[in-house]
């Protein structure tokens, strides 16, 4: 049919790019390479990947990095795209500043968080100082520099994450609203039984 050949040139591409490289990918990692020939070494790598201990540490700590920084973009994104769309006179103002780090520079984020962050001088140390709570050397503390660097990032994200989510809930038909307002649900009902259900399509993407 016409509609089964307009995508053939996308299924081209998507294996040439995608599903070429990845098959090949995962056949080298099974590979020892030398500057002029190479040999099958079947799983020996992942095994030798394994037993290096940087290398697990590694592994972890990019897990841990994924799941806070993943985990609280969507938690956080969806509790303030569900507040944004509120009656809120401000809410205009609000979604621009809740999307402005988004617009800002990576490396003017890394520069502005690294003097923040500073062990010594830092605003945030000097925050705590002015309670007397012990200074905190964010970035050079190997229990705290993996969540410092989440926290950046999840700053700087969050307004992507929660823009995704103003338009799904937007998206939300009224009618179901109406019915629960008539119903006599309150607002933590209106947010777990119909918010939350029905913008899960903003997670996937």
């Amino acid at each position: 049919t016409y509609s089964s050949t307009f995508l053939i040139p996308a299924a081209v591409i998507y294996l040439v790019i995608f599903i070429v490289p990845t098959l090949l990918s995962f056949f080298f990692s099974m590979t020892r390479w030398t500057l002029f020939d190479w040999e099958f070494v079947g799983l020996e790598n992942f095994r030798m990947f394994f037993e290096e201990a940087s290398l697990r540490i590694g592994l972890k700590n990019t897990i841990i990095y994924a799941v806070v920084t993943c985990g609280l973009k969507v938690v956080l994104g969806l509790l303030l795209g569900a507040f944004l769309t509120t009656k809120l006179r401000t809410r205009g103002y609000l979604r621009s500043v809740v999307f402005f780090p988004t617009l800002v520079s990576t490396i003017a984020v890394g520069i502005a968080f690294s003097m923040m962050m500073h062990p010594t001088q830092g605003i945030l140390n000097k925050f705590l100082q002015f309670f007397g709570i012990p200074r905190v050397d964010w970035l050079g503390n190997p229990d705290l520099a993996l969540y410092s660097v989440a926290f950046v990032d999840v700053w700087k994200g969050l307004g992507f994450a929660t823009v995704i989510f103003i338009a799904g809930i937007m998206s939300i038909p009224q009618e179901y609203h109406e019915a629960l307002q008539i119903d006599g649900g309150n607002a933590w009902q209106r947010f777990r039984y119909i918010t939350v259900p029905l913008s899960k399509a903003a997670t996937n993407t």
